[in-house]
């Protein structure tokens, strides 16, 4: 009875003590498994769109890739045209609106003049 392992009070206490081994794979992540989150910046900028004229320190908010940002980011283009600093042709507001609220916010670039919206992945 001394001789099997677990049989002494001691021997149980360390058995029990002892964790199982986990048989199940631990699961791994592929790169391609998980995008990345996007966060987009409107920058005023020169008619060419030219990344020099493109200044983070200007134009500083980053919107988030959410419904309220967006709304938040299409307010910001309706008071840079308000203000005269961005142009818009009048048959391309709606489609620009679209591309910021509910598709690809960097598309309504296309339609600004002195205006951009740049997208940035973010961790």
């Amino acid at each position: 009875m001394g001789s099997q392992p677990g049989s002494r009070k001691g021997d149980y206490i360390m058995a029990r003590k002892t964790p199982a081994k986990n048989t199940k794979p631990k699961a791994t992540r592929t790169a391609a498994a998980k995008e990345p989150k996007k966060a987009f910046i409107f920058f005023n900028c020169d008619e060419e769109k030219s990344e020099q004229s493109m200044n983070v320190f200007y134009n500083h908010v980053i919107y988030h890739d959410t419904a309220v940002a967006r709304k938040a980011l299409w307010k910001q283009i309706e008071d840079e045209i308000a203000a005269g600093k961005v142009n818009i042709a009048g048959e391309h507001v709606e489609a620009a609106k679209a591309s910021v609220l509910t598709g690809d916010p960097t598309e309504a670039s296309q339609y600004l003049v002195y205006g951009a919206v740049q997208a940035f992945d973010f961790v």
